[in-house]
């Protein structure tokens, strides 16, 4: 399988967010640069008209990204974690919390797709070594994992379907009403 044929697996949310931003550049921003630089072009000699080259230049960087989500979203596969059958194992769309057996600490992470990655979020690929280890396994299991210090131990403590923050949300919204 060539690499522009392989699957791209993502969440309901990432395909959304593709869809956002494909949206957005076509339907709002390249119109709005068209305009700028069919403006631009009429004031004259486009050899120094700043306005015409970086509009033509935002163009082609708009088309080439237009086409790179088009393919993406061509070769999505859709996986709704909220559809998961066996909700103890570690797959696609789970948020994982780690207890690293190294460091003792806790960290947690959640599986999606190549093109929904935000580590600032835990948000790791599912091809990442670190996913990898991860996939199939449920809670009590140990997992390890080559890192560029070593190889790392970790055990996993937790395994959700659901939005980890959001469930924080509608923990802390719930004891209010019980409190009042």
């Amino acid at each position: 399988m060539a690499a522009t044929d392989e699957k791209n697996y993502i969440t309901p949310q990432g395909h959304a967010a593709l869809e956002a931003e494909y949206h957005e550049l076509l339907k709002v921003e390249r119109p709005a640069l068209v305009k700028v630089v069919s403006w631009a072009a009429g004031n004259g000699d486009r050899s120094e008209n700043g306005d015409y080259i970086y509009g033509k230049r935002r163009l082609r960087q708009i088309d080439g990204r237009l086409r790179f989500l088009m393919q993406r979203m061509d070769l999505a596969v859709i996986v709704d974690p909220a559809t998961q059958q066996s909700l103890e194992k570690v797959f696609f769309g789970a948020w994982v919390t780690l207890y690293s057996l190294k460091n003792e600490s806790e960290h947690t992470y959640r599986i999606v797709g190549k093109d929904e990655l935000e580590p600032s979020k835990g948000y790791i690929s599912w091809v990442s070594p670190l996913a990898r280890a991860m996939l199939g396994k449920q809670v009590g299991d140990v997992i390890k994992v080559s890192a560029p210090a070593g190889e790392e131990e970790y055990e996993i403590t937790g395994v959700q379907y659901t939005n980890v923050q959001v469930t924080e949300a509608k923990n802390t919204a719930m004891q209010h009403q019980a409190q009042e």
